[in-house]
């Protein structure tokens, strides 16, 4: 296609050019009737039948990755003129080579949270079975929020598949290529090479080898890494022994996975990541608030002697040149951040961990809630049946189906595991602010606005008794975990105990001056905490009321409170983004997360007692350690 600018192309109207590589160029183009942007990318190749079959094999890998740190693949298809091209969503802040350029040292702060992002991207990949095989600075962008989006999945063997690639088009991914990925032998270690190399060059301001297309490669084989003390003398010791240990010729002798490199990092710069740059401030009505791909492979064309060269780098590898392999401290210490979950749009107001502690799920203003991995916050699935905001997630504790309740006065039961809707229950008459399972899996509480907590059949969503007794807003509701009892507490400044078999009230506590925002039972069920908009959390008698003591470190409104699987700490979350994890037994403060930059709605400590999730107003949820 020639003199593409202001051209049609399938659904897009090219607009302008944004740049252009070995494999062909990229316009900045318009969904015709959508109105939105794509970056468009046109591959100079022309396909022959087998050309086209591989383009559609790949192309469709690449469309069903779906993580929030890997650029979205939106559409691809073939121009009236024969030429490939693939839409991808629009990156409007450019490549991460855009913002620093060739030779620019980067804080390591900023290197720490880049790699956090492109890590999760590729354990995301790798667990899908792909291998990015290109990651360099041109393939990493920043989204809309300045979140990384790893690009280019994919493109470099469709593009190879669909043309002859000389070994000059090559030039520019020579420098961040693996070892075995020269010997067309990648695998997903190769991966955390280049991503070594980018960090590497993010450090001193250059990649380890330079040279011809041969000289580096044959470097990349056998010639270890200048060390970086050289170039930045006041490096850490820790930080250049972990990029070197990425750095490995041998694939064995790396980290075990991109993540576990991204931790040891994130550890060794002893540093907390950098503070987001987030979108605009979103207000919330009051009315809706009670209150407050594939693979490049690529051959040594003009290294001579590659045998030879093969047979040097095995006895290279013999030599005792290497870091010895280190794990990830087990478990993470508390307070660090292990990585965030960027996948909704606005304000993320509940969180719930599977009771295996293996998957995570988010609910928000965006109307979703999203299912993702609890290990590296790789996306699993959307489930998309409420038709507004969502304020309640619960995963049942046999593992099978989450409830999720919101603005739409529905509470919508589905299937665990895939999402698949199962019912929907319709009992209350106003926004539903909690939902609750009974420990054995076969009931339901309800929290709503209607005043009212309504207890039904977790099977069929068949009605077993409403509990009236509050006289405002119910905000948030418990079930013991011995299955005896329910806690709930809202707007009337009460908390209230009942029977969870029948409702009979048993008794209210009265401890609280304002609104309670949140309520947690102790895992022997013999105390409960209560988080309130009078800025405390009160720690009670559950049998009869009777005052324990009061947390009264907040500076701001508690929204949420999580009692530790082992009954030895409480973490609580407040309206100005702030986090404290204090010693159940007496309120001692422990530790302050202070990492969110709006209001934390919601948290949740991980059933294996090792991790903790907090979600928030800045749309993010965050993982980190529990100690």
């Amino acid at each position: 296609m020639t003199d593409t600018q202001d051209q049609q192309l399938d659904n897009y109207r090219l607009i302008r050019q944004l740049g252009a590589g070995s494999f062909g160029k990229v316009y900045l183009g318009e969904h015709t009737h959508e109105h939105t942007p794509a970056a468009v990318k046109l591959l100079q190749a022309r396909l022959t039948p087998e050309d086209l079959k591989q383009f559609i094999n790949e192309a469709s890998a690449t469309f069903r990755l779906q993580h929030p740190n890997i650029v979205r693949l939106l559409d691809f298809g073939i121009s009236k003129d024969g030429t490939p091209f693939l839409a991808m969503a629009y990156a409007p802040n450019g490549t991460l080579r855009q913002r620093h350029p060739k030779g620019t040292q980067v804080p390591l702060p900023t290197i720490v949270s880049y790699v956090r992002q492109v890590a999760s991207a590729l354990q995301y990949a790798h667990d899908e079975r792909l291998i990015h095989r290109d990651v360099k600075p041109e393939n990493i962008l920043l989204g809309p929020n300045h979140e990384v989006w790893l690009s280019d999945f994919g493109i470099a063997t469709i593009a190879r598949s669909t043309s002859s690639q000389s070994e000059e088009k090559m030039t520019g991914t020579i420098p961040y290529m693996s070892p075995e990925q020269i010997q067309r032998r990648p695998r997903p270690a190769s991966d955390q090479y280049s991503l070594g190399v980018v960090v590497y060059e993010w450090l001193c301001g250059e990649c380890p080898f330079h040279g011809s297309f041969s000289e580096i490669a044959s470097k990349h084989l056998l010639v270890p890494p200048p060390p970086l003390r050289e170039k930045v003398p006041a490096i850490l010791p820790g930080v250049e022994q972990i990029v070197m240990k990425a750095l490995a010729k041998d694939p064995k002798q790396r980290f075990d996975s991109g993540l576990a490199f991204a931790r040891a990092l994130e550890q060794a710069s002893h540093i907390a990541p950098p503070p987001q740059v987030l979108p605009p401030p979103q207000i919330r009505p009051f009315s809706q608030r009670g209150i407050s791909r594939r693979t490049v492979v690529l051959g040594l064309a003009g290294l001579a002697a590659a045998g030879a060269g093969i047979a040097l780098f095995a006895a290279f590898l013999s030599s005792s040149h290497f870091v010895s392999n280190t794990s990830t401290p087990t478990p993470p210490p508390l307070g660090m951040l292990l990585y965030t979950y960027r996948g909704h749009s606005t304000f993320v107001n509940a969180v719930a961990w599977s009771p295996d502690s293996r998957r995570i799920a988010s609910g928000s203003d965006d109307k979703t809630i999203q299912v993702w991995d609890a290990a590296d916050g790789g996306h699993v699935y959307t489930y998309k049946g409420h038709i507004d905001l969502v304020e309640a997630v619960a995963w049942s504790p046999d593992s099978k189906r989450i409830a999720s309740g919101g603005f739409d006065k529905t509470v919508q039961v589905w299937d665990a595991g895939d999402g698949g809707h199962v019912f929907t229950y319709n009992g209350h008459i106003d926004y539903v602010e909690a939902v609750v399972w009974s420990p054995d899996s076969r009931r339901i509480a309800s929290g709503s606005n209607d005043k009212t907590i309504q207890v039904w059949d977790a099977a069929n969503g068949d009605h077993v008794y409403t509990y009236r007794r509050h006289s405002d807003v119910v905000d948030t509701v418990a079930w013991s975990p011995d299955g005896k009892r329910i806690a709930s507490g809202g707007f009337d400044k009460t908390v209230q105990v009942w029977d969870a078999a029948n409702g009979d009230h048993i008794f209210t506590y009265n401890g609280h001056i304002d609104l309670v925002e949140a309520v947690a039972w102790s895992p022997d069920s013999r105390r409960i905490a209560s988080g309130s908009n009078d800025k405390t959390v009160q720690v009670w008698d559950a049998a009869n009321g009777d005052h324990v003591y009061t947390y009264r470190r907040h500076s701001g409104v508690v929204d949420t409170v999580a009692w530790s699987p082992d009954g030895k700490r409480i973490v609580s979350g407040d309206v100005d983004g702030i986090l404290q994890v204090w010693d159940a037994a007496n309120g001692d403060h422990v530790y302050t997360y202070r990492r969110h930059s709006s209001e934390v709605k919601a948290v949740a400590w991980s059933p294996d007692d090792r991790r903790i999730a907090s979600g928030s107003f800045d749309t993010t949820v965050q993982v980190w350690g529990a100690g």
